[in-house]
């Protein structure tokens, strides 16, 4: 399934139901008078949050919602029937913003929430509701009155319970292959990860959702590169993995890398700093034991986070960072 986090749709509730002029003429019922029923209600356009999608991608496809129509009223005091309300799943994490952007309409982050989003028109009056004691058979009547309508934006964060950071082609997508079902596109070059990807690591305990984040660069923050675009999939992460190629040998370069995607994340919001996070010294098996200890003394320095030197070609440090995944989630 194809990846897509932001979406622009227009949306236009029910048309309420026109009134109805009629009179009654029964037999034995000399002055009848009017019986026109009211029109029914335009359906409204709700939202549900569904745990079960974790992309937007039909909204490529249709843009375009209308909810159902009321109907118009009728003789015998009979009142239209009410358009059904139109039910909008997206995912959890999905937010709905203003057609500018600016105004955050609902954030949806639990499942099963749901929200009405634009009301239907009301059912316009029969010519029953007009008679009085001066007017005894009106020919009046309502028109149903038009539903909003509004064209907004959806935007998805993902929620995840761990997210995989760092620089481009660093090891984020094998490590996800190898420690979830996920099949993402690995490749010896930067940007092999256009999109985030998500992988559920299963254990005898609980399920754990792991998303691979596209590569961040210095400046993503400022809109280089594809950063600006999924930092905003970090703020809902539980925990961060961040994730450093260590097979450079160059300790300056290994530790300055670490502190570009830290400083990028705390330029976009500081408070993302402060989630829980492991640090991963990938490729480990291109260099001598010796230099790992002295890269993990190097890191003590920088953090007092946990540090878990990691191979995912020899599966070093595999089973530590499985039991992590379970004990930190």
């Amino acid at each position: 399934m194809k990846f897509l986090d932001e979406a622009k749709i227009y949306l236009k509730a029910g048309n309420g139901g026109s009134g109805c002029v009629s009179f009654r003429r029964e037999k034995y019922i000399e002055f009848g008078g009017p019986d026109g029923g009211d029109g029914g209600r335009g359906g409204n356009i709700v939202f549900k949050a569904i745990s079960n999608l974790n992309t937007l991608i039909d909204f490529r496809y249709k843009q375009h919602f209308k909810a159902q129509r009321g109907k118009d009223g009728s003789g015998k005091n009979r009142t239209g029937a009410s358009g059904e309300d139109l039910i909008i799943e997206v995912p959890v994490g999905t937010i709905i913003l203003s057609e500018d952007k600016r105004l955050v309409i609902k954030d949806f982050v639990k499942e099963l929430d749901s929200y009405i989003l634009i009301h239907g028109g009301m059912g316009g009056r029969g010519n029953a509701k007009f008679k009085s004691s001066t007017n005894r058979a009106p020919r009046n009547f309502d028109s149903g009155i038009e539903g909003e309508d509004k064209w907004i934006w959806l935007r998805l964060k993902l929620i995840a319970d761990i997210g995989l950071v760092g620089l481009p082609n660093v090891g984020k997508s094998t490590l996800l292959k190898r420690l979830s079902n996920a099949n993402p596109k690995i490749a010896n070059y930067h940007f092999t990860t256009l999109k985030p990807q998500l992988g559920i690591y299963r254990s005898d305990q609980k399920d754990v959702i792991i998303a691979d984040l596209p590569g961040l660069i210095k400046g993503a923050a400022s809109g280089v590169g594809l950063g600006l675009n999924f930092l905003a999939h970090i703020e809902r992460c539980r925990m961060l993995f961040h994730v450093c190629d260590v097979s450079t040998n160059n300790f300056n370069e290994i530790t300055e890398n670490y502190k570009i995607i830290r400083d990028e994340i705390k330029a976009y919001n500081p408070l993302i700093l402060k989630k829980k996070e492991i640090v991963l010294l990938s490729k480990c098996d291109l260099i001598e034991k010796k230099h790992i200890k002295e890269i993990i003394t190097l890191f003590k320095k920088l953090t007092p986070s946990r540090i878990i030197p990691i191979s995912s070609h020899t599966n070093l440090g595999m089973q530590e960072l499985k039991e992590s995944c379970v004990n930190w989630t």
